[in-house]
């Protein structure tokens, strides 16, 4: 793919919300020479304040095919509601156009396999917006355990714990949902906000593709009243008999830094993969720190049109993250977490919900590798799972 001209004209699907990221990203990219903005699209044209340029300069419209058209776009990043990933990445691929699509790729194992397929056939480059994987850290990390730093791998554990308020799951008709007039959402906490900490602890674990896995069970709660996970937790087996198991909450006590740890007999690392942050303890040694460089996953994709350099992210290193997205897809809806298990906490940005004793839990399954029925909590345990399974508030 070597020889495209630059800079590449960028259309940018989204632009709102978390959108925002990828604009500023873009213009970043677009001061280095290497991108233009030649478009946006949104159901609603943004100021000349949010764009941070004068009107008229950069074409808007609602209609993604045909702002692709008319702008010539070469790379088109997508950052709309999960149910609409799949369609639009083959409205991009069926125009020759390149891909930047955010996380999860999408709310099912099919429609990923659609859009994968898709794009393959195509012949358009594709990178999943899992920017953590851009870290140097997984590199260093991955050689560490290959090295032997810290013996046999016993498992991998991931730890995230947010605080999200109510208004968070408010934000868009499909926040906080499962379905959505009868098309799959999967916005859960496992698959969206913290889908980060499942894919990275697949790839620590070396178990990025979609047969390296062979078993998932998922454990999903809510505190809010929605539809989809806040407080959730799941195991990975994969097929050469590792065990990864990741826990996220979005009601915790204290927001923390999500982190993997890989466990080791002889020792661990423990990786804050938004730091870019990893930590070497074993036994006989003084613990070592290090902090990792990062390559933007926009800025790959550019240098793979351009310079022929490999995707950090192409689709099929997301495929055991989707086994993942299937079975929290496929599973029994959320259980309602009794209302002794949490509080509501108001806040001067809105109310909030807090489930105690889950910043705790959160860390004790990354520590053990283990589920939060294996753990204690009297919510999670079989028989409290039954009494309030189905309950809505």
């Amino acid at each position: 793919m070597s020889g495209a001209s630059r800079p590449l004209p960028v259309v940018l699907a989204g632009a709102r919300g978390h959108g925002r990221v990828h604009l500023e990203n873009i213009r970043r990219l677009e001061h280095a020479g290497l991108v233009r903005l030649a478009g946006v699209c949104e159901l609603r044209p943004l100021t000349a304040e949010e764009l941070g340029s004068p009107a008229g300069e950069v074409a808007q419209s609602d209609d993604f095919d045909a702002l692709l058209a008319s702008t010539g776009a070469r790379v088109a990043v997508i950052c709309t509601p999960i149910q609409t990933h799949t369609d639009l990445a083959l409205v991009a691929a069926r125009r020759g156009v390149h891909l930047l699509l955010e996380k999860p790729p999408a709310p099912s194992y099919a429609e990923f396999r659609r859009m994968a397929d898709g794009v393959r056939a195509a012949g358009v480059a594709c990178q999943i917006g899992f920017q953590s994987l851009g870290s140097d850290a997984v590199a260093a990390v991955r050689a560490l355990v290959a090295g032997g730093a810290i013996g046999e791998v016993r498992g991998v554990g991931a730890a995230g714990a947010w605080v999200r308020g109510e208004a968070y799951f408010r934000r868009s008709p499909w926040s906080g949902r499962r379905r959505l007039d009868g098309v799959d959402v999967v916005d859960g906490a496992l698959t969206n906000p913290l889908a980060h900490a499942v894919a990275t602890a697949l790839a620590l674990d070396g178990s990025v593709h979609t047969e390296d896995v062979t078993d998932v069970v998922p454990e999903l709660f809510r505190a809010n009243a929605i539809e989809s996970d806040d407080t959730s937790c799941v195991r990975v087996t994969t097929s050469r008999g590792g065990r990864v198991t990741v826990a996220a909450t979005l009601c915790a006590e204290i927001a923390a830094e999500p982190y993997v740890m890989v466990h080791g007999d002889r020792g661990r690392v423990t990786f804050w993969y938004k730091q870019d942050r990893v930590l070497l303890q074993r036994a006989g040694h003084g613990p070592v720190e290090t902090v990792h460089g990062r390559t933007d996953l926009l800025e790959n994709l550019v240098a793979h049109l351009t310079d022929g350099t490999d995707l950090l992210v192409p689709p099929e290193a997301t495929g055991a993250f989707m086994r993942v997205v299937e079975a929290v897809r496929t599973a029994p809806d959320p259980s309602a977490l009794p209302e002794g298990a949490w509080r509501r906490l108001e806040t001067g940005t809105g109310p909030r919900r807090v489930v105690d004793g889950v910043d705790a839990l959160v860390a004790a399954s990354a520590e053990r590798t283990a589920l939060f029925s294996e753990l204690g909590a009297d919510w999670a345990r079989p028989a409290a799972l039954r009494q309030v399974q189905g309950a809505v508030r």
